[in-house]
């Protein structure tokens, strides 16, 4: 069953003059007609491999051995990477339990650990404690000249050699970055060939922040035993309704995105996405930065923030409806009625609750997503609902692709290129010469 993306609780008529209106909604739709167009006409050529990936299959296989390679023998599995490097696989893994609270502890090995941001305190106390013998390092950077993720990697192969560990190198370091290619230096490649370590090829026709779906998210996601082809074919299920030429109004991913383009004309210039679901939680930053680095040019694009509930209802539910009216909401809910512990009845009425009892935490937790988006709504703020009827890997792969097209579109939209980022460009350029002394 696909995922259920209602908009009417962001609408003006249902809301107030904070919500999208009829003509601004229908506008933004009739030109999200030409972006449907120009995505189907790019699958249709080849020239945006991202469209591809649903349907390719022939990579899998080599995914899946390369992880099960990696894994043997291994207690610990570092993945060295940054930015899209690293969220894409972050996202896939916490649908594992990678990461969570409580639940992520408690994972058999190996243990994965994500290093994706750069602190030499935190990098160095890593090293000084793993187990080097049985831990394996990844080092990912399409470009190969990520600074962050070289110096990891420079660090990890000089601890283990320092260790009398040299000779393991080849067997405990993997690299993934672009193919070589004439007249391009690759540092990463350059670095690790020096010591026969195996790469895996980066796609080099898919960036950073889209490459969730790639051996980039795959492999990590393999690592941890998730069905990667139901990912894949999750992703499929967001894609199918622009490739069969459905109107914008029925394309999910073509309905967001004009909304977010509209309300963006009318004042809304921060994007919230709410999940409530602890296994959601990278997904939130996941998106934040596919939508703050692929529309934030030339004066243009929305704020992305990310929220996780019901935590947030704590710290940041307050400023949402009290505050500045300048939010566009998406609150993402998965089915929980049902689930989990359930309340022995004394116990609840000994905490003066006894309507808790015979109730589950999921049941609270559904509850409050829907009262989260419900008070929103009648205090005047637009609200999306996306709802999830279960969160396995197919659900996952296609939720992530209705965001990644959902951006796409909007960049259309906008009249700004989703796939660059010069700005970014720019600040690593000279934090490098800042680095060696320019």
């Amino acid at each position: 069953m696909p995922l259920i993306q209602i908009i009417d609780r962001a609408l003006e008529k249902n809301v107030g003059k904070h919500g999208v209106s009829d003509k601004a909604l229908a506008d933004a739709l009739a030109r999200a007609e030409g972006a449907l167009d120009h995505l189907r006409k790019r699958h249709a050529d080849g020239s945006l491999p991202l469209l591809k990936l649903p349907q390719t299959h022939a990579d899998l296989r080599d995914i899946r051995e390369t992880a099960k390679r990696l894994a043997l023998n291994a207690t610990d599995i570092v993945i060295l990477g940054t930015g899209g490097s690293s969220l894409g696989g972050q996202t896939l893994a916490q649908l594992a339990h990678h990461g969570v609270p409580g639940a992520g502890a408690l994972r058999e090995p190996p243990r994965l650990h994500f290093i994706d941001n750069l602190d030499a305190d935190t990098f160095a106390a890593l090293l000084a404690r793993l187990p080097h013998q049985t831990t394996r390092f990844v080092a990912i950077s399409k470009s190969g000249g990520t600074a962050e993720t070289l110096m990891q990697t420079i660090a990890a192969l000089e601890a283990m050699q320092a260790e009398g560990l040299a000779q393991r190198i080849p067997d405990n370091v993997l690299g993934l970055t672009e193919p070589a290619a004439p007249g391009r230096r690759n540092g990463l490649r350059e670095l690790l060939g020096k010591f026969h370590v195996p790469m895996l090829d980066h796609h080099p026709g898919i960036g950073g922040r889209y490459s969730a779906l790639t051996n980039v998210g795959l492999l990590p996601a393999a690592l941890l035993g998730l069905d990667i082809a139901a990912l894949r074919a999750g992703a499929g299920l967001a894609l199918a309704p622009v490739l069969a030429g459905k109107k914008a109004s029925e394309v999910p991913a073509a309905v967001g995105a004009a909304l977010a383009v509209a309300l963006a004309g009318q004042g809304k210039t921060v994007s919230v996405l709410m999940a409530y679901c602890d296994r959601l939680e990278r997904f939130t930053h996941w998106y934040v930065q596919l939508w703050a680095e692929s529309l934030g040019k030339h004066g243009k694009g929305t704020t992305p923030l990310a929220a996780l509930g019901p935590v947030d209802q704590h710290s940041q539910v307050q400023l949402f409806i009290g505050g500045p009216r300048d939010k566009l909401f998406t609150v993402v809910t998965v089915e929980a009625k049902g689930q989990g512990p359930r309340m022995d009845g004394e116990l609840a009425r000994l905490a003066g609750e006894p309507g808790f009892a015979g109730k589950t935490i999921g049941d609270l937790v559904a509850a409050e997503g829907r009262a989260t988006a419900e008070t929103l709504a009648k205090n005047g703020c637009p609200v999306r609902t996306i709802h999830l009827p279960r969160l396995d890997e197919e659900t996952l792969g296609e939720l992530m692709m209705h965001f990644m097209l959902e951006t796409v579109i909007a960049a259309h939209l906008l009249g700004v290129d989703a796939f660059d980022q010069p700005a970014v460009e720019e600040g690593k350029v000279l934090a490098k010469t800042y680095l060696t002394g320019g």
